[in-house]
Order: C-alpha cells, then structure tokens, then sequence
C-alpha cells in the first residue's frame, strides 16, 4: 500500500488592498479626530477669553470716564505706555471733548499664533453730545489683559 499524501492547508490569498484600505480608513479617522480636538481647544480658549476682555475694557473705560488716567495708564499693555508717558496720557485723555459715557457694543475674540487677542467695538459719548464708535484692542500680556494701541 502506499503513503498517503499529507493534508495541507490551502493557502490563503494575500488582500494587500484591503491592508492598505484599514491602514488609510485609520489614519483619515486619527487625522478627524485631532483636527476636532484642536476646533474645541480653541473655541474653549476664545469662549473663555471674552469675559475678561470685556471686563478690562469695562474697566479702562470706566475710569477714563471718571478722570481716573493713573487706573486707565495702568490697563495699557507694554507696547502703549512706551509710546505715552503717564503724564502725556492724562494731558491726552483730559484734552476737549472729553469722553463722558461709553457704550460696549462687541466683543469679538480670535487666536494669532495661538495666543488669543481680543476687539472691543464701543459707542463713546463726548463732552457736548457727540458719539464716534471704536475699536479697542485688548492683548494678554503677562497673565493679564491690557488695552494695546490707541483707543482714540
């Protein structure tokens, strides 16, 4: 009698397409999920930055209205004060038509560099009745939020 043939498995056949499309489909998915990551990490940092634009817009403003210059001197960023001494901001701020009320209007945040910055727009009242409408710049700078350029 003879020796039987040995049993072997059949081979499989190799489906490198369908490797590549499950490798490709992950990676589309990693890709969807990060970008989604980065859009809430930055609507988390615009959302949170408004409040306190605000407030320091508010403030500033506020105490330009009630002659309180070395507050408001205080609220300008880095750059602004090197362009203005405390003394040449009050002469400036005090020179007709003073600004008697304010109005905030908007507030609009966006990132640059991955560092928020925000707009203030504001309705400002003049000595004499007149209103002019601005845009107050607002920068965070050394864990604050400072008023940056010229607000009039």
């Amino acid at each position: 009698m003879g020796v039987g043939q040995q049993w072997s498995r059949p081979a499989r056949r190799r489906r490198p397409m369908r490797t590549g499309l499950v490798f490709a489909g992950f990676g589309v998915v990693l890709c969807c999920v990060g970008v989604a990551g980065l859009g809430a990490w930055n609507l988390q940092t615009v959302r949170q930055a408004a409040g306190p634009i605000r407030e320091t817009a508010d403030g500033f403003l506020g105490e330009m209205t009630v002659g309180d210059t070395d507050g408001a001197y205080e609220r300008l960023c880095k750059d602004a004060r090197s362009k203005w001494s405390a003394i040449g901001f009050t002469s400036w701020v005090r020179t007709p038509p003073m600004v008697t009320d304010y109005e905030i209007t908007d507030v609009s945040v966006s990132t640059r560099g991955g560092r928020p910055h925000g707009t203030v727009t504001v309705r400002l009242t003049r000595a004499g009745g007149t209103s002019e409408e601005r845009q107050l710049p607002v920068v965070r700078e050394g864990g604050d939020w400072r008023v940056c350029g010229d607000p009039f």
